[in-house]
């Protein structure tokens, strides 16, 4: 058998509790995404669409393949030409897909445990510790978690077409 040092005891601890909390947040996202009957990285797309967004954009960002981004646009009907370039297509939020962005942060926000369970300036701490082990997720090269899925999305949905439609 093989002994372990205090320092490795230690490390394989916070592994697990690190991996507790990511497991309860996909949980809550899913949960959630059920709830209101999307897919869950139609949530995710939605957090990210600020401005109205060329799909490749929002493609680097979500850090997936452009055929998974049309299923996104495909769910949330969310498709325009730019006035620039008609060949690009751009994601636009209506006040309606705004209203359900803002609802749907501010339930994950409710549900996050750092904000059941600590303090702002406790909260402000643990921010100032993540990026030292790991830049966001929004500044990484990290492949899509949901490309597997892309071909379920596809079908899986009707479109919310008073979430989000084109303008």
């Amino acid at each position: 058998m093989h002994t372990r040092s205090e320092e490795d005891l230690l490390d394989l601890e916070i592994l697990d509790a690190v991996a507790g909390l990511f497991a309860r947040l996909v949980t809550e996202a899913e949960a959630l995404a059920k709830s209101l009957g999307i897919p869950v990285f139609v949530i995710k797309a939605l957090h990210m669409l600020d401005t109205p967004l060329a799909m490749k954009d929002l493609g680097r960002r979500m850090h997936c393949d452009p055929s998974f981004i049309t299923s996104i646009a495909d769910t949330l009907e969310t498709r325009e030409a730019d006035r620039g370039d008609r060949r690009v297509k751009r994601l636009v939020l209506t006040p309606a897909g705004a209203e359900l962005k803002g609802r749907i942060e501010d339930e994950l926000l409710s549900r996050t445990p750092w904000r059941q369970a600590l303090t702002p300036e406790q909260r402000a701490s643990l921010l100032a510790l993540i990026p030292t082990m790991s830049p966001p997720l929004s500044a990484t090269e990290a492949e899509c978690p949901g490309e597997g899925v892309s071909k379920l999305m596809a079908g899986a949905a009707a479109p919310i077409s008073a979430a989000a439609t084109a303008e």
